[in-house]
């Protein structure tokens, strides 16, 4: 069992130890990853921005209501992202995979994302889901099925600090739009927004693997 199914952990716990967990979408026979950076947590029925607010169903959101670690994905502002339930069957609740840090197939990514480079590459929800090539196929997988997966065979990497904010683009919500529900490696570039200063080490305690 990992800590993406062990019903002990809440779904901000859980959304915190994804921090460091490599995301993999292997496309054309090619793997591509990144190193997770940024995740935000949402609680479900009693959290006014989670697409399950109020106990809400439909064919749209029901990959949420699903074992933890079904993706849910969803569109956006014309924008797709990669969301993984993280409780019981029925529960509702889960995280959302906000940035990552390059690892593999870099090159592929880059021409899954013309004219973009650099940070900007993963530094955010739709943005590394293009850049891995993730379509709406993934809808209603596991994460442990190809080829969408959290390679969780690997060691993650250890995170120096994790800091914590309130989710990005959560207005009108009442006290769910301060909640510190948003959680990211300190100092790491790859981080979407409001990240600090860049560390020297972007925020890790021990090296990707070569």
């Amino acid at each position: 069992m990992s800590f993406i199914t062990d019903p002990q952990f809440s779904t901000a716990e859980i959304a915190r130890q994804f921090l460091g967990c490599l995301l993999v979408h292997e496309q054309d026979g090619q793997r591509l990853s990144g190193w997770i950076v940024e995740t935000e947590a949402y609680l479900g029925e009693e959290d006014q921005a989670a697409h399950t607010y109020n106990k809400h169903y439909s064919d749209r959101v029901k990959a949420l209501y699903g074992p933890a670690g079904t993706f849910y994905i969803h569109q956006m502002m014309q924008h797709t992202m990669i969301n993984i339930s993280t409780q019981a069957e029925g529960v509702g609740e889960g995280v959302l995979i906000r940035a990552i840090q390059p690892y593999q197939g870099i090159d592929e990514m880059a021409a899954n994302r013309p004219n973009k480079s650099g940070y900007e590459l993963t530094n955010g929800p739709g943005k590394l889901v293009q850049a891995l090539g993730v379509g709406m196929e993934a809808y209603g997988t596991s994460y442990r099925d190809k080829p969408l997966f959290i390679d969780l065979k690997l060691p993650k990497l250890q995170v120096a600090e994790i800091k914590s904010s309130p989710r990005i683009g959560i207005p009108n919500k009442g006290k769910w739009t301060e909640a510190e529900l948003r959680y990211y490696v300190g100092g790491n570039p790859y981080v979407s927004r409001k990240r600090g200063k860049i560390r020297k080490d972007w925020g890790w305690l021990t090296s990707p693997p070569n």
